[in-house]
């Protein structure tokens, strides 16, 4: 059983920047795509970001490629979230999942608890 445990959210002014952590209990990270989702109130659960085992391939959602950034963390098993320029549509709980088809990371099998960010304006 895979867990993933997210940490890094929290509330930022517009124009701010946070940096999402999450961390796979898994004994070969390297075997696992991994990715973001938010899920807005009111809205779908959306795709924000993957990235593939290897981490040689990355993917973005339209709508925060350029100013988002995957990769994979330092710290063991663990993939990172940059994002700088936050605006208020950002605002949602944000999910880890891994397992998934990339570049979208379709069918993910394992989700983290999630975590909340929020942009004031």
């Amino acid at each position: 059983q895979v867990q993933l445990v997210e940490s890094g959210g929290g509330l930022v002014q517009a124009g701010g920047s946070l940096r999402l952590s999450c961390a796979a209990s898994v004994r070969t990270f390297t075997n696992y795509n991994m990715g973001w989702f938010r899920q807005a109130p009111g809205k779908e659960r959306e795709f924000v970001a993957a990235i593939s085992g290897s981490g040689t391939s990355t993917s973005y959602a339209d709508s925060v490629k350029g100013r988002f950034t995957i990769s994979r963390g330092s710290a063991k098993n663990t993939v990172i979230l940059q994002m700088p320029s936050l605006q208020p549509g950002d605002t949602a709980v944000y999910y880890c999942a891994s397992a998934g088809l990339m570049p979208t990371m379709t069918s993910p099998s394992y989700w983290g608890q999630g975590t909340q960010v929020t942009v004031s304006s």
